[in-house]
């Protein structure tokens, strides 16, 4: 079975990344579950969201996870929440932020020997769609890294779940994941 925790503030759209993940995994015949822990329910508050995806029925419902991937979308995050709590020694971590994967490690002790990978899918997001919800780049860079389906087959399934917003909204989408699965290191 395959675990993603996201580490992300409400309003960043972590939540919407696990559901729009877990619409694109259903098409292709696994099981799948998204959900989230909230602390307070007011944007800007600390949050999780999760994804577990398997070839059998998942019974586990349990927030508890040891996951393979991380995916921390608020750089503030690395330093005020312990993102690698219950990770295995294999977890690989994507990490928005403006500093490089070495510099990143340097100033979290915590990342040291880590598979750590950054992309700042924050400023993609602001760049492409205007607004810093960096959740479709996150998936974008989560494509590259995990190899999980080919970036077309991924975005042409995002078209369809983006499908009622605006056009304009859905392409600047697009750019922002093709950018970030370009751009992760």
């Amino acid at each position: 079975m395959l675990e993603i925790r996201w580490h992300s503030r409400a309003g960043q759209g972590a939540v919407t990344g696990a559901k729009g993940l877990a619409d694109v995994v259903s098409t292709t015949g696994k099981h799948v579950q998204a959900f989230a822990f909230y602390g307070s329910a007011k944007r800007g508050a600390a949050m999780t969201a999760y994804n577990r995806v398997a070839d059998k029925i998942i019974m586990n419902h349990e927030k508890y996870m040891e996951p393979d991937f991380v995916f921390v979308i608020d750089p503030a995050l690395v330093y005020t929440s312990d993102v690698t709590i219950n990770a295995k020694e294999e977890t690989v971590y994507i990490i928005t932020t403006h500093m490089n994967t070495q510099e990143l490690i340097a100033s979290q002790p915590k990342l040291e020997g880590k598979k750590v990978y950054t992309v700042d899918c924050i400023k993609i997001a602001q760049e492409t769609i205007g607004r810093p919800i960096p959740n479709t780049p996150m998936l974008g860079a989560f494509m590259k890294i995990s190899k999980m389906y080919d970036i077309e087959f991924f975005k042409e399934s995002m078209v369809r779940i983006l499908g009622k917003l605006p056009q304009k909204i859905i392409d600047a989408n697009m750019i922002a994941i093709q950018r970030a699965y370009d751009e992760v290191k």
